[in-house]
């Protein structure tokens, strides 16, 4: 396997980032790739704009999964890169292009080298949003070819290359999407006391939200609420009849969760009253804690000590969010953070990882799947 083959791959995937459940060209793409690998060896399904691929084991007992994210982000790129989106307002600035490169080469080595186990190659779409996981489980192709294994990986822009970080146990938080809507009475600036003004409202419940983490939640427990989009109003001397908050809660257990939600609906009934208002919740896209399997995750360490080219480190558990968790709620297996050593973090504009990484996981990968 060539570096640059899967460079390339990654380089051309980078061009054309797209929203969940939109990746209809990321889709051909990578079908138009696998078309060209030798077709006695694997069969291709398609679940929406996804694709699960199936590799036949010489004498099979078991079978491997590994899955990938396709999708993209709504961020408009500043990379200045030669293979910078082409797609405006659309970015790979989570590392889904690395994740599905990274795939593509640890699928092409077993199609050309066939080992005793099938292996099962999920490329998932909207991960980022509004959830692909979650309903890929329940689909009858997924079903048929269930894995009795699954693992996969997320870029690290804070580790270098050549380092794998991991930890048994919690390793991703539970996380929900936060949307708050208020209507109340609008009117001319200089008449106040004839409206109900939500624009004050929101802001009121802004600052009020931020006492549940600090009074509401266990101490030894951790959670987060961030809002990170407010719009209200309409012109300078308009009372704002309505305004809406946009945000998300992450939580490391299901009980901070559902006591955070509790919360969250008693103040905002609170808001409702104190400023005679009416309020909307909708918690959106909601994503299970990724919960690595003692069993596999500790194999999974054990192979990584032997191995003198990687950089091993038992990390802690992060706030960040990932559908994978469903997954991992219904099969054995981990996910790992890969270090791909980038000045810029997950989702920002000018989020670059080392291209080396590519080559070291897809071989870190391959030796992994032999061992099993």
């Amino acid at each position: 396997m060539e570096q640059s083959q899967f460079v390339h791959i990654r380089r051309e995937l980078h061009k054309i980032p797209e929203l969940g459940f939109k990746e209809f060209k990321t889709q051909e793409y990578l079908l138009n790739y696998l078309q060209q690998l030798p077709g006695n060896r694997y069969e291709i399904r398609k679940w929406r704009t996804g694709l699960l691929v199936k590799i036949f084991g010489t004498n099979p007992s078991k079978t491997i999964g590994y899955r990938t994210d396709i999708d993209g982000l709504p961020i408009e790129e500043q990379t200045n890169l030669p293979f910078k989106s082409a797609h405006e307002g659309r970015m790979h600035a989570c590392g889904h292009d690395f994740h599905m490169s990274i795939a593509i080469g640890v699928l092409t080595y077993f199609v050309n080298h066939p080992i005793k186990d099938d292996l099962l190659f999920i490329f998932q779409p909207a991960e980022e949003g509004p959830g692909g996981a979650e309903p890929l489980l329940q689909s009858k192709e997924f079903k048929e070819w269930k894995p009795d294994l699954i693992f996969a990986l997320h870029i690290a822009p804070e580790y270098p290359v050549g380092t794998i970080a991991v930890k048994e146990g919690l390793l991703f938080a539970n996380t929900s999407e936060l949307f708050i809507d208020l209507k109340g009475k609008g009117g001319h600036a200089a008449y106040p006391h004839q409206t109900n003004d939500m624009v004050v409202a929101a802001s009121y419940l802004v600052t009020q939200l931020q006492s549940i983490v600090s009074r509401n939640v266990d101490p030894l427990d951790s959670a987060v609420i961030t809002v990170g989009k407010i719009t209200g109003g309409t012109v300078q001397n308009i009372i704002a009849e309505n305004s809406r908050l946009e945000g998300t809660i992450r939580t490391l257990s299901v009980e901070a969760m559902k006591k955070v939600k509790k919360r969250i609906e008693a103040l905002v009934k609170g808001v409702e009253n104190g400023f005679e208002c009416e309020a909307k919740i909708d918690y959106g896209s909601m994503y299970h804690q990724v919960y690595n399997h003692e069993r596999p995750t500790k194999h999974f360490i054990e192979f990584l000590k032997q191995k003198n080219d990687v950089n091993l480190f038992i990390c802690k558990e992060a706030m960040t969010g990932e559908d994978f968790g469903y997954m991992l709620k219904e099969i054995p297996g981990f996910m790992f953070w890969l270090g791909v050593d980038s000045p810029y973090g997950l989702h920002h504009a000018k989020l670059n990882p080392k291209e080396g990484a590519i080559d070291f996981s897809i071989n870190t990968i391959v030796e992994y799947i032999q061992s099993l």
